[in-house]
């Protein structure tokens, strides 16, 4: 069973001494730390400029993926927090001993939740998927033979929470640790505690995808270890359960995307809105203050007070069915996304398979991720040669001029083809939509 204190654990990468909740500068709390640090951090900056659901689009009201991350962290921080009180309630020890508060768990969800999408390539979803069928479709295929099983699923299947793992933790010569998040935020952001394979072994969630490389899995296996995460399987089939508070995050993505996304679909005029009331007035008739919602004069104001109620509820059923479930997340013993078990589960469906048919599949999108696929594709296979080319030690002048324009970082020499690979497929995926672009047109296709 997992217990509360090992699981709130303040541990950093590279730590020789215990760091104790007790100890801790209520003004400049540890987990408070992780936050900034990602606020701060090169890689959530470049979300500004990364596809949400309409790529590239200027359009003001249209989210990108640091919006959307900002927005997870606030509704993860309430949720958190409103956890944390029933936590600490029902464990006294925890902070007569230990010196934990409430919002220490709205912090850690809050720095989780706005690292979650921080892995992710340019062009949203399609980006991954791209990057892998480059591997398993296109010119990268030729080094399979070369690669282990493991590294070839980690190119072939490559995954933004695996990525984002590495963003937040991967050394570089004189960064160790990357940011150095503590293990408690990096466990509630580790939402697949398992490697590439075996592919999705169980119909368990934290099976479903994988949350890390093959160069990362010592660390990996380290922040586990600390936090007693529990275990499934052993050897190479060794994997985790989740942080309890991974569940927490994911609770907080789903009723953004869910919601949020369907507000932009609304105000693109993508879905008429008399049809977007009658799915949203389901979430919030119980709440619903009908003389207040008669004032509002405006599509937006309208669907901005039914967004901020529907928001609200599905909070605090978030948080019901957390605390309904606690015992058996610690034991090892529930399996499936919170919202699963949601009281809104129809309304919410319903909400997403309606977005599905009219935002997500709408021809903006398809024409944006197909151009995504393209400029994926070639700047893999540009780089990739060049880079191979320059450890085989036959560069070209054209290899040269194109390592040239490498980022300083992304210059490091890497003696082993998966290390390559994988360097070259982080330096795609760390892209902005927009130097995504600059980079195809300079390579002249």
């Amino acid at each position: 069973m997992m217990t509360w204190e090992k699981l709130l654990s303040l541990k950093r990468q590279g730590d020789t001494s215990k760091r104790l909740r007790i100890e801790q500068d209520d003004t400049r709390l540890g987990f408070e730390v992780d936050y900034d640090r990602i606020i701060f951090s090169a890689p959530f900056r470049s979300l500004q400029d990364k596809t949400q659901v309409i790529p590239l689009s200027k359009t003001d009201f249209v989210h990108t993926r640091l919006t959307h991350s900002l927005e997870v962290s606030v509704v993860g921080r309430s949720i958190g927090r409103l956890v944390g009180k029933k936590i600490i309630e029902k464990y006294p020890y925890l902070k007569e001993v230990h010196g934990f508060q409430p919002n220490d768990f709205g912090a850690i969800v809050a720095a989780a939740a706005l690292a979650h999408d921080i892995g992710n390539p340019p062009f949203g979803h399609s980006g991954e998927k791209a990057i892998g069928e480059y591997f398993s479709n296109g010119k990268g295929q030729q080094f399979k033979n070369q690669l282990t099983p493991k590294q070839w699923q980690d190119l072939v299947d490559f995954e933004g929470n695996a990525n984002g793992f590495s963003v937040l933790t991967n050394s570089r010569p004189g960064v160790e640790g990357s940011l150095r998040l503590s293990y408690a935020t990096l466990g509630a952001f580790m939402k697949y505690p398992k490697a590439s394979l075996p592919k999705k072994p169980t119909p368990r969630i934290s099976d479903k995808k994988y949350g890390y490389f093959q160069t990362d899995e010592a660390f990996f296996h380290e922040v586990a270890e600390e936090l007693g995460l529990l275990k499934i399987g052993h050897g190479d089939d060794l994997r985790y359960l989740r942080h309890p508070l991974a569940f927490l995050v994911e609770a907080a993505d789903d009723i953004c995307y869910t919601i949020i996304d369907f507000e932009d679909g609304i105000n693109l005029g993508l879905v008429a809105e008399d049809f977007a009331l009658e799915y949203l007035i389901k979430l919030v008739k119980d709440t619903i203050d009908t003389s207040k919602y008669q004032t509002l004069t405006t599509k937006e104001d309208r669907i901005s007070y039914l967004r901020a109620l529907a928001i609200g509820n599905l909070i605090n059923d978030a948080v019901s069915v957390f605390l309904t479930h606690e015992e058996s997340i610690l034991k090892g013993e529930f399996h499936q996304a919170l919202t699963e078990k949601s009281k809104y589960k129809a309304q919410m469906d319903d909400i997403i398979k309606l977005s599905v048919n009219k935002i997500y599949q709408s021809r903006e999108v398809i024409e944006k991720e197909l151009k995504g696929y393209q400029i994926i594709n070639n700047l893999l296979d540009q780089f990739i040669t060049a880079y191979n080319n320059q450890h085989e030690g036959k560069t070209s002048n054209y290899d040269k001029l194109l390592l040239n324009v490498l980022p300083e970082k992304h210059r490091l020499g890497k003696e082993h083809l998966y290390d390559r690979l994988m360097h070259i497929c982080h330096f795609v995926s760390l892209l902005t939509d927009g130097n995504a672009l600059l980079y195809n047109e300079m390579l002249g296709v």
